[in-house]
């Protein structure tokens, strides 16, 4: 590895420049987790979307006997989708089987980015050491955070810090870093996840709002799971499958 640059917003990213990189998608409260407990129980593919109504058509499409709509909009399940943005909704005996169709405010919309690269990751706390591993060997790893509305977000900031630690740890000679992947850095060595402090972002407030608090016990559940998610031809999948 020889570069990590890091993005705190979408905005900031010229998707033009991304394509022989590695990206890895940000989104911590709450779409890469999400989009992690999904597969680790079982769903077969997720398919992102901007816009619900894309992801209604794209349902549609797909076969509604086997596809799950799912998605919200500040914080709450769109109406007449089967699912919202919870963590705690994908569980095995509802999502095991299944395609989903998800369109999120802040996720959906920097996974639609992030196509643009060579290479694209999903990325949590809860599936932090795994994706480490799956991109150590890769030559400039973009880290893209989906921010919140455009702006800053403390958790994926904190998220991007603790890979960035990771992807340095026990290395020689250290990467290239960009000014973002260096505060990452620093966040990072600064601070440990936890739902308390994840409970004190701007997102994880608006979590907390809507009775959902117990999402961020999920969010902050650091390597629940060993896996790989990566998204080819618009499809998110585990690693391999």
């Amino acid at each position: 590895m020889t570069r990590i640059d890091t993005y705190f917003t979408v905005p900031e990213v010229d998707a033009s420049a991304l394509a022989d990189t590695t990206v890895v998608v940000i989104d911590v409260v709450r779409a890469t987790t999400t989009i992690i407990e999904a597969l680790a129980n079982g769903a077969r593919a997720i398919y992102p979307t901007e816009s619900t109504e894309e992801a209604v058509r794209l349902a549609s499409s797909l076969g509604r006997e086997d596809t799950l709509l799912c998605g919200e909009r500040k914080g709450r399940k769109v109406e007449g989708f089967d699912l919202g943005n919870s963590p705690l909704e994908f569980s095995r005996d509802v999502v095991e089987g299944k395609k989903l169709v998800m369109s999120t405010t802040n996720g959906t919309r920097a996974l639609g980015v992030a196509e643009e690269g060579g290479r694209v990751l999903v990325c949590s706390f809860t599936n932090l050491s795994a994706v480490a591993a799956a991109v150590q060997g890769d030559d400039h790893v973009v880290l893209l955070c989906a921010g919140r509305e455009d702006s800053f977000s403390l958790d994926d900031a904190l998220c991007a810090g603790h890979l960035i630690l990771r992807l340095l740890d026990g290395r020689g000679e250290e990467p290239a870093l960009n000014d973002a992947s260096r505060a990452a850095r620093a966040l990072g060595s600064a601070r440990e996840v936890s739902s308390a402090l994840l409970a004190k972002s701007a997102g994880g407030e608006a979590v907390v709002e809507i009775g959902l608090g117990a999402d961020l016990d999920v969010c902050a559940d650091l390597d629940r799971h060993a896996v790989v998610a990566e998204m080819r031809d618009k499809a998110i999948t585990r690693a391999g499958a």
